[in-house]
């Protein structure tokens, strides 16, 4: 096994989407390397999930997949998260150009069933940029139980009884497992989520795919997996902590997420060796990190992976600068 001194910040080529609902915006707008066509719709930038996987970029383990290092490096790498097969998180960034799918995640319990068995799918969105007449479906209205809900999908009205917001830059949504959601058109969106692709669809706008055809509807399995009893979902209130840089917008069993803003005429900081990987997303100016054996500057929408066993890291924000930093407890 190699040596966990062999660690060090990790940055990972993104690793592209293209659906239909997808644009241009991770290239013209986050400089991500995309290729020609109309439809890049997310940026992969953390993952580790069957053949999905992230390649390493930078340094001596370059080439190597996060799945080699997750096998190689173990207890290093995860630190107090218990090591696992598969890392357990994944981070990408959406451009929504139209609508996607109303559609529900199962929780890991449901996932576990499936053939192949996958996780749950618990996750969170910041929003990036906000068109003026965007909208997000995140949760049920009161009142629908399963049957109510199964009636308003057979008829192609399922999405009026979703609870509908208008979000704004900055505001993160929270979709814990089971909530009915979708994503609206004209969005830019930073995602963190349990390392799953499972998606049931309920209802698609009655659009057809590239292909001419509609796409396919998961309707029993998505009924199956909503949770009922959550209700409307609001944008998240961030909470203080004790730096004074740092707001907490999501904390719950899968994952937490936190929001660094640099603070004026403040622009040293530090990550420190608290035994926990740390996923570090800039959304806005940009950050190095001095490490004692690798720099790392990253510019808007760059990514990289701090494993846990590491010394205490230095970090120096421009002064415009907002990251994201993701971990588990």
């Amino acid at each position: 096994m190699t040596t966990d001194m062999s660690l060090y910040p990790l940055q990972f080529r993104p690793h592209f989407k293209q659906y239909l609902w997808g644009g241009r915006r991770l290239g013209d707008v986050l400089g991500k390397p995309i290729g020609k066509g109309p439809h890049f719709a997310e940026s992969w930038e953390v993952v580790d999930h069957g053949e999905d996987q992230s390649v390493v970029e930078n340094g001596p383990l370059a080439g190597r997949t996060l799945h080699q290092l997750v096998t190689q490096f173990g207890q290093p790498l995860f630190g107090s998260a218990s090591p696992g097969t598969q890392f357990p998180l994944l981070l990408k960034y959406l451009d929504a150009q139209q609508n996607l799918s109303l559609q529900v995640h199962p929780n890991d319990a449901y996932g576990a069933t499936m053939n192949p068995p996958d996780l749950g799918k618990t996750e969170a969105w910041v929003v990036m940029h906000a068109e003026p007449d965007s909208v997000i479906y995140a949760g049920l209205k009161r009142g629908f139980d399963r049957a109510a809900f199964a009636r308003e999908l057979a008829i192609g009205t399922g999405h009026l009884r979703a609870h509908k917001i208008t979000p704004r830059t900055g505001d993160c949504i929270f979709i814990p497992a089971g909530v009915v959601h979708a994503i609206g058109a004209g969005l830019l969106i930073a995602e963190i989520q349990q390392a799953s692709n499972t998606t049931f669809r309920l209802f698609d706008w009655n659009r057809v795919g590239l292909d001419g055809q509609p796409r396919p509807l998961h309707l029993e399995q998505g009924l199956d997996v909503t949770d009922y009893e959550i209700g409307p979902i609001e944008p998240q209130h961030p909470l203080p902590t004790e730096r004074s840089h740092v707001e907490r917008l999501v904390d719950c069993e899968k994952f937490v997420l936190d929001r660094w803003t640099a603070n004026a005429g403040v622009n040293d900081y530090l990550f420190p060796a608290d035994d926990r990987f740390h996923i570090v997303a800039v959304l806005q100016g940009h950050a190095e990190l001095n490490h004692p054996h690798i720099e790392t500057r990253l510019d808007r929408a760059a990514t990289v992976l701090l494993p846990a066993r590491r010394e205490p890291l230095e970090v120096r924000l421009s002064d415009s600068a907002i990251l994201l930093d993701m971990w588990m407890r």
